[in-house]
């Protein structure tokens, strides 16, 4: 049962990562889950409340960030809401349609198309798909280093705690 409990685990957190690139997977709720698979494998006695306040504010963080950090490029760059939609449609679905490309590709299109029919010229719906773009990828990075954040803590609490 040990070494299913830990699959379990790891397997939770590499879909956690895996959702900081691919917004279709839960991302930090995969993680967060997996502290409760570990709990009910092992034990919840190594956490303490300090555990899951620390752990419920980061994830609280990256939703209020990947939010406000991927509008943001958008907006800083001229960007609408259709943009900001179309393109979180084109990076779900990018993925699907190009297998190599899709995931710049869609968001991209759909930024793209999302300044077009908003009445944008050509000129200025590139300057936004540009800060969407950057947005996106920003909002990456930035998920990326609060579920790594997420897991560590784990492992910390776990073992040296």
């Amino acid at each position: 049962m040990e070494i299913l409990g830990w699959s379990l685990v790891i397997i939770l957190f590499l879909v956690g990562i895996a959702g900081a690139v691919y917004p279709v997977l839960p991302g930090a709720l995969a993680i967060y889950f997996g502290f409760f698979v570990y709990g009910w494998f092992f034990s919840f006695a190594e956490y303490n409340v300090w555990f899951w306040i620390i752990q419920t504010l980061i994830v609280i963080v990256l939703f209020v960030a990947d939010y406000v950090v991927g509008a943001y490029g958008t907006k800083k760059f001229g960007g609408t809401k259709l943009t900001v939609i179309l393109s979180t449609i084109g990076l779900i679905v990018g993925p699907f349609v190009i297998p190599a490309f899709g995931l710049i590709l869609g968001p991209l299109i759909g930024a793209i198309l999302g300044e077009l029919i908003s009445g944008k010229d050509f000129q200025q719906s590139l300057k936004a798909a540009w800060g969407t773009m950057l947005g996106l990828f920003t909002s990456m990075v930035v998920k990326i280093i609060l579920q790594v954040a997420m897991i560590v803590i784990f492992f910390l609490w776990i073992f040296v705690f």
